[in-house]
């Protein structure tokens, strides 16, 4: 099986330097040209299921590539992103610095931070992996595509694949995994990078 893993293009929250994570933005102009470019990259591909998160942003992406790819977009409510940002959500950027200072400093101890009103990290990705572990256990079909978000992505790759972090994780970038029973590899990427393991 085929799996190609999407993050959705650029919102109006990236446009606005809005924190999103819960934040349930549409795709920019850009975003939507993003994701039009991407139809027709994986138009050939034979997929023939697509899943997508209900957040505006993931299935706007999604309805622009079911329309190349013949195929109905299955919405999936635990493919949405994780509420990574809690009292800050929505907030421009700088307003929120000067608002909630402590809790903006707070998201600099990575994934695991504990901002007010947010997700718990355990609890997002036991949420994301029953998801996505569901998706491609019931699913028969020789190529699938499950557009997401940043988080979502970043914790399939890290907490399943144990491939480590992202370099770089683009707006509508591609994870293509190829599974064969139990194991799940990364093929390939597009407009995505790995930090590099150090050498032993």
């Amino acid at each position: 099986m085929k799996i190609y893993l999407i993050r959705h293009g650029e919102t109006t929250g990236d446009v606005e330097d809005r924190y999103g994570g819960d934040y349930d933005d549409d795709l920019s102009h850009k975003g939507v040209r993003e994701a039009e470019k991407l139809a027709k990259e994986l138009k050939d591909k034979g997929i023939q299921e697509l899943y997508t998160s209900p957040r505006l942003r993931a299935l706007h992406t999604a309805r622009i590539l079911a329309k190349a790819l013949h195929v109905k977009p299955q919405i999936i409510e635990d493919l949405r992103e994780r509420n990574n940002y809690g009292i800050l959500t929505g907030m421009i950027k700088a307003e929120a610095k000067s608002k909630y200072p402590g809790e903006v400093k707070e998201l600099e101890k990575g994934y695991k931070h504990k901002v007010s009103g947010s997700e718990s990290y355990e609890h997002f990705k036991t949420r994301i992996l029953h998801a996505f572990n569901t998706i491609i256990s019931r699913d028969s079909h020789s190529a699938i595509a499950i557009v997401t978000h940043g988080g979502p992505i970043m914790c399939i790759v890290r907490e399943l694949l144990k491939a480590g972090e992202f370099k770089e994780l683009g707006d509508c970038a591609v994870i293509e995994l190829s599974k064969s029973g139990k194991r799940i590899l990364i093929d390939h990427m597009e407009r995505a990078s790995l930090i590099a393991s150090p050498k032993t």
